[in-house]
């Protein structure tokens, strides 16, 4: 999404496109109090804007046109971006009763000041009891007539959280009440600053938690969530941090507690900030034999009286790897809250964090710097890992020669089950590479009685005072680096893409015999430039024709390139199985998909919208005409069983676009269908007899774009856990467990 450019909808939205981009028009909004509201150009999330004027001194309010149901008891989040050079402004929700009468607005907190930069508001509740509808609401109180105040990228829906986090909601962003303690020397509250967020950063802006520093010394506050954790696991919490100052001593802490809430282990991970920005700061460490649950703290290791430091989007998470399988946690490959244990086991080089933040780093804002006073060799070493597989390994670390030169060498150690190293090898020594980022892949075999390995770089400087930059350190087995699988009961192909650079983007499609090109659909929608959240990436085409061979083609893209970095191509056919049969699938949902006994196919009409004009006079009437519309006609099938039955109307019940497959050689070519009005008939008089005859009236439609498969991408157990308290909460909330999959409450 580019400032000024019209983009997908927010997901989960419930507001529509046209609402939430004021696109093309001001018809989502009404006024409600004190303004008159108009569009206004140089919005965020597109070009339009929703513009508020004051008519006369004195709080004015705007709100959407429609209501939108919300269930009693369930928390909804509404954020925006604003812009007011004149005056703060806030955003509420309006809870409204089944006749529409109002019964509470819940408003956020005032931003700070006023600002003409585009900044994040937002406010979260739960609905009131007897609430049945909820508004967004846009308020402000100029002091006169004539003063805006500006409106885009709006949402109404189900709270935002960052995939995988260990803390509710609430904890992570502070929407709804603080959920923050002041633990010393200082006090906690809720403040809204103006922060111009990336209009596509759903998690963070509104409301942050603020620490004031109450006297000269030390202060911290703590996050009152505390998760559970399971021993031996490595988690990572991280926040973006705004510090009083450059150089501030701010930092953000994990904490592991055992059952009976004794603190057992304390990480810190220390901000060095170049300035007053916000900052995202990340700290990693594995919980200890006797921990329970976690805790994230921050606070300031040296602060004066009144001094302000702010948190948000705050996240507790299961560590990362930078390759699947990886064995080195991320305390010791990203080096993001020290040099991850490792050390100069010969030579001069000495070791360090990079400093300030953000200054040098291949992921996260941090890397592992090596430096050299003189033109030596030295050897650095990491901490021993334990192997998780047999087999081949392979050994992969980034470097940026930063000053003088550099050659290199990787080496590996092996140790038995008793610490003794057993056997090594290591790579002749090359120039290292210049200028950039480069990476440093080294394969290995581990002997049969390996039971942990070291790593080493020997790295000789070839000139006084050179410095390296080490990151993104990885050990993990050698699988082919992509590979397809064709399943033939799911009429799918699956993708395989490994090695890949998180960060980057992705684009997938597959290509026909006749040349024509189209993108693979993945969890949001095409895969065109989807950024990269995890090394390997599998994806699911259910799309895929039958019976022809189709050629799949991925490409990997450094944000903002446009030459591609990696490519792969595969070729595969589904088969078409037994031409009487025909697939019907649902793109966002498989699982529904469902193969059936064709009995009839369609016979085509297209119906087109034509003007008829006679002249007196003349025999001929002119005829003006739109384009010619797209296939319609009646698909006549059999359901076999009870079962095929219930599949069908479980396809048939949402409603939506569906993708019609013939065999090849049948006359018929993939199509998209919409399916009206749907006859179920029985085949014999007999009530026994379990076929039935359908008649299914289909009209083409276009492919869906914006759709992702499933709807849900990344949501886990463990975000169910952290917004329901109870299994009968889980039940009260949802009728079935695709809507728990797909957080879909009642209503």
């Amino acid at each position: 999404r580019g400032r000024g450019t019209l983009t997908v909808a927010i997901p989960g939205n419930y507001l529509s496109e046209s609402t939430s981009t004021i696109e093309p028009n001001t018809t989502g909004w009404a006024p409600l109090l004190n303004c008159t509201l108009s569009r206004a150009t140089g919005g965020t999330a597109s070009d339009g804007c929703l513009q508020m004027r004051s008519v006369a001194a004195g709080e004015m309010r705007c709100r959407t046109s429609a209501s939108y149901a919300v269930i009693p008891g369930v928390e909804y989040l509404a954020f925006a971006d604003a812009s007011g050079a004149t005056v703060p402004e806030r955003i509420g929700i309006r809870w409204l009763t089944a006749t529409s009468t109002e019964i509470v607005i819940t408003w956020a907190v005032t931003t700070a000041t006023a600002s003409a930069t585009w900044h994040r508001i937002a406010v979260a509740d739960y609905a009131p009891a007897g609430a049945a509808y909820a508004q967004v609401v846009f308020s402000s109180t100029p002091a006169g007539a004539a003063v805006n105040s500006l409106f885009d990228n709006v949402y109404l829906g189900l709270p935002k959280r960052s995939t995988g986090n260990l803390l509710s909601a609430n904890a992570e962003t502070s929407e709804r009440a603080s959920e923050y303690a002041a633990t010393t020397n200082c006090t906690v509250s809720r403040t809204v600053p103006m922060v111009n967020w990336s209009p596509l950063l759903y998690v963070a802006g509104g409301h942050v938690a603020t620490m004031t520093v109450t006297a000269n010394g030390a202060a911290e506050m703590r996050c009152t969530d505390t998760p559970p954790v399971t021993p031996g696991v490595e988690y990572e919490a991280y926040a973006y941090i705004q510090p009083p100052a450059a150089g501030s001593a701010a930092w953000i802490e994990l904490r592991y507690y055992d059952s009976e809430g004794v603190r057992v282990q304390t990480t810190r991970g220390v901000l060095a900030a170049p300035g007053t920005g916000w900052y995202r700061q990340r700290v990693p460490a594995t919980a200890p034999a006797d921990a329970a649950t976690a805790e994230v703290a921050f606070g300031l290791s040296t602060a004066t009286a009144g001094q302000v430091l702010r948190c948000d989007t705050v996240v507790i998470r299961v560590g990362p790897r930078y390759e699947t399988g990886s064995i080195i946690p991320l305390e010791h490959s990203d080096f993001e809250a020290g040099v991850g244990g490792w050390t100069t086991v010969a030579g001069v080089a000495t070791l360090s964090r990079s400093t300030p933040w953000g200054a040098a780093f291949r992921s996260g804002s941090y890397s592992l710097t090596v430096s050299s006073a003189t033109a030596t060799e030295s050897t650095i070493r990491s901490p021993k890992f334990t192997l998780e597989s047999t087999g081949p390994h392979r050994y992969e670390i980034a470097f940026q020669v930063s000053a003088g030169a550099w050659n290199v060498a990787t080496g590996i150690r092996y140790y038995n089950s008793g610490g003794t190293e057993i056997a090594s090898e290591s790579t002749v020594p090359v120039p290292m590479g210049t200028p950039g980022w480069w990476l440093l892949v080294t394969d290995a075999d581990p002997p049969d009685l390996a039971v942990k390995v070291a790593l080493e770089l020997t790295l000789t400087a070839t000139a006084a005072s050179s410095t390296v930059r080490f990151d993104r350190a990885a050990f993990y087995p050698s699988l082919p680096i992509d590979d397809a699988f064709v399943n033939e009961a799911t009429a799918s192909v699956s993708l395989v893409m490994r090695e890949l650079e998180v960060g980057n983007l992705l684009t997938v499609s597959r290509t026909t015999p006749d040349g024509v090109r189209t993108l693979v659909r993945g969890p949001d929608g095409l895969i065109d430039r989807m950024p990269i959240l995890d090394s390997t990436v599998a994806v699911e085409d259910y799309e895929a024709p039958l019976g022809i061979e189709v050629t799949y083609n991925y490409e990997t893209y450094e944000v903002g390139e446009t030459t591609p970095d990696r490519f792969g191509l595969w070729t595969r056919t589904v088969p078409a199985g037994d031409p009487n049969e025909v697939w019907l699938k649902d793109p966002g949902m498989p699982q529904r998909n469902i193969r059936v006994l064709a009995q009839r196919a369609p016979d085509w009409q297209r119906n087109i919208a034509q003007g008829e004009y006679r002249v007196r006079g003349r025999r001929n009437s002119v005829i003006l005409s739109d384009v010619r519309g797209g296939l319609e006609g009646e698909l006549l099938i059999w359901t076999r069983s009870d079962e095929e039955r219930r599949n069908l109307h479980w396809l048939l019940d949402p409603g939506r676009v569906l993708l019609w497959q013939a065999a090849p050689g049948m006359g018929i070519e993939d199509v998209y269908v919409a399916v009206g009005q749907v006859t179920e008939g029985r085949t014999v008089p007999q009530a026994q007899e379990v076929w039935r005859s359908w008649a299914l009236p289909l009209r083409q439609v276009d492919m869906p774009t914006a759709l992702g498969v499933s709807g849900s991408a990344g949501r886990t157990w463990q975000d169910v856990l952290a917004e329901y308290g109870t299994w009968a909460d889980v039940l009260a909330r949802f009728s079935t467990w695709e809507d728990v999959y797909l957080n879909r409450p009642k209503g």
